[in-house]
């Protein structure tokens, strides 16, 4: 059995001081880490003191971009290395709104998942489609194909141990979601092309997600679907009452 995951990924909220209270407000709360992994997601400028303030929990802390390289003439980027060296869990590759808002390609995310993979960072891979697709019928098409390109080249124990969020670009701080059987179906496609690139055992272990305005009040029909093993979560997130009734969810799904 999978054991859930729930991500709350702040994107660009919050004040340092707000973050660092809400790590302290949660960090005791969490349940065991044998029933739900719990990672929070912050600004990048807030990393290393989340980390510090989060180490005595079983909370993880990840970031939500990076580049492939380890150094070089990249200004504003920040590179697995370094978040490997402030002791960074996770990494959210690929955001619809990295591809849609900063042209993101297949291409590199397939790099930086290599990158995150080389410095022991769990990558949380991201898919989904817009809603003219979804109206198309090519939601199915689309997440393979996104997912196939991201994990071209790598070993079966590597890709095992990765998440895979679905994320309906139409859902996304929108107020709508899909119905829990939609988001079971689409995170069904997600694992069989995960089958067809590394067999059924792998895609079996993998982990996927769902995201796109998920709520307290959503996520236990969510998670009681067989192919969604947890949450990959904007606003819901960045209350710590509402960030703990997900985490609560989770452990006794």
């Amino acid at each position: 059995m999978r054991k859930p995951i729930i991500a709350g990924n702040w994107k660009m909220y919050k004040s340092f001081d707000e973050a660092v209270d809400f790590i302290e407000e949660i960090q005791q709360e969490i349940p065991s880490p044998d029933k739900v992994d719990a990672v929070i997601c912050p600004p990048a400028l807030y990393l290393p003191t989340l980390v510090v303030a989060a180490e005595d929990s079983s909370l993880a802390i990840g970031a939500q971009n990076m580049h492939f390289e380890d150094e070089g003439a990249f200004t504003g980027e920040i590179s697995p290395k370094m978040l490997s060296n402030v002791n960074v869990d996770y990494v959210i590759l690929g955001h619809s709104e990295r591809r849609e808002l900063f042209n993101e390609t297949d291409e590199a995310i397939n790099k930086k998942i290599r990158a995150a993979i080389n410095y022991g960072i769990v990558p949380i891979i991201c898919c989904g489609e817009t809603l003219e697709e979804r109206e198309a019928g090519q939601t199915e098409t689309k997440v393979a194909r996104q997912i196939t390109k991201a994990l071209k080249d790598f070993a079966p124990v590597e890709v095992e141990h990765m998440v895979i969020a679905y994320e309906p670009i139409w859902a996304i701080g929108t107020g709508k979601t899909a119905t829990a059987d939609d988001a079971n179906t689409v995170c069904c496609a997600i694992r069989l092309a995960v089958e067809t690139l590394y067999g059924k055992d792998t895609a079996e272990k993998v982990r996927i997600q769902y995201g796109g305005s998920v709520k307290p009040e959503n996520i236990e029909e969510l998670l009681s679907k067989e192919h969604i093993d947890g949450a990959l979560v904007g606003g819901a997130s960045l209350q710590p009452a509402s960030f703990m009734k997900l985490l609560e969810a989770a452990a006794n799904a």
